[in-house]
């Protein structure tokens, strides 16, 4: 299981048509230039943008806020293989954590289903 986690400072946007292997229906509309480098990442590493698959109120999606709070992004990204994504259950932000940054915290919730080998 290949996992990236991080500030990748790339708004994808939610539209699936322009690649939607990686992109979910569901992320925030806003989208930047360095959405296509991390798009191109994605597709050549065979991994699909997590926080993009989920159903969630905006507020749950934002990933950054500005110092002064009223700007707000989606720019920091779960990225997990597409081998993957049935065991990737849910995607969000965790806004009440107080990491002492304009960061949230991105949680993941990942089910394993894990086989025993017969002797």
């Amino acid at each position: 299981m290949v996992i990236f986690v991080g500030n990748f400072n790339a708004k994808v946007g939610n539209d699936r048509w322009y690649c939607p292997e990686v992109i979910g229906s569901y992320g925030l509309a806003d989208r930047n230039e360095n959405r296509a480098l991390l798009i191109d990442f994605a597709s050549t590493n065979n991994v699909l943008i997590g926080g993009t698959q989920y159903r969630h109120k905006d507020i749950h999606k934002y990933t950054w806020t500005s110092p002064d709070g009223t700007t707000r992004n989606q720019i920091n990204h779960f990225l997990i293989n597409r081998k993957w994504r049935s065991s990737l259950q849910d995607v969000r932000t965790l806004r009440e954590a107080d990491a002492g940054s304009e960061h949230s915290l991105c949680i993941a919730k990942i089910v394993l289903k894990v086989k025993t080998l017969k002797k």
